[in-house]
């Protein structure tokens, strides 16, 4: 498949610490900045997980899919920073401080997760989305995450 993103993996490193083979972003498909960004994450048959989970039936393990959402929202609040008016150094550590999400399916090589987050709240250094993963128009997981500014 060939994606026309937004944001691609170039832009998206420059934001999250992240790396392969632990950065489950491939793209930015929608953005807006401070309220929602949805990104998308192609399931390769390649990928190092799917050797163990499980052998002769794969699926992304829920973690990961827990993982992805949260790249995603700490990439909404990581390019609010980059392109807010205010040009100085927006850059901040975030960690996941809380996951409440619900599996409903399973994604499986060869499928394309759309990942959303949308900021519903944020107070001090926490963030609270509400997150959504799906496989074509089939909701696969969702439920809320807190990101935390990790302070020194």
């Amino acid at each position: 498949m060939g994606h026309s993103y937004l944001y691609d993996r170039d832009v998206i490193e420059t934001i999250l610490p992240h790396r392969t083979p632990f950065l489950f972003i491939d793209g930015v498909v929608s953005f807006s900045p401070g309220q929602s960004i949805i990104c998308e994450k192609v399931l390769r048959s390649d990928e190092p997980f799917f050797t163990g989970h499980f052998p002769g039936r794969p699926i992304m393990p829920g973690v990961l899919i827990s993982e992805a959402l949260a790249q995603t929202c700490g990439l909404l609040i990581g390019l609010t920073g980059k392109i807010s008016a205010d040009s100085g150094d927006n850059s901040m550590d975030l960690v996941l401080a809380g996951v409440s999400v619900k599996f409903t399916a399973t994604a499986v090589p060869g499928d394309t997760i759309r990942l959303t987050g949308r900021l519903q709240k944020h107070y001090g250094n926490l963030f609270l989305f509400t997150v959504e993963a799906s496989v074509e128009e089939r909701k696969i997981a969702g439920g809320t995450l807190t990101l935390a500014e990790e302070t020194p």
